[in-house]
């Protein structure tokens, strides 16, 4: 496994364990912010598809207005 696999599944891992704790409502508020910054890291508004972990936690993300594009969030 190379450098590049090591850090997809790295990126993987750790988008799918903030999910888990934003879906079960006990994320901390440190690691909405953590899963936040991961968000605008990774430009969630030109990389989002249909199904990826990614989106998911987008979508279970805690906002103010749930009717307010993802994109526009931040």
């Amino acid at each position: 496994m190379d450098l590049q696999d090591l850090l997809a599944e790295l990126h993987l891992s750790t988008v799918e364990c903030l999910l888990d704790r934003v879906k079960s409502g006990e994320a901390t508020a440190q690691e909405l912010s953590v899963a936040c910054k991961l968000l605008k890291d990774n430009g969630i508004d030109a990389s989002m598809s249909e199904g990826a972990p990614i989106t998911q936690l987008a979508v279970a993300m805690p906002f103010d207005d749930p009717e307010q594009p993802v994109g526009q969030v931040g």
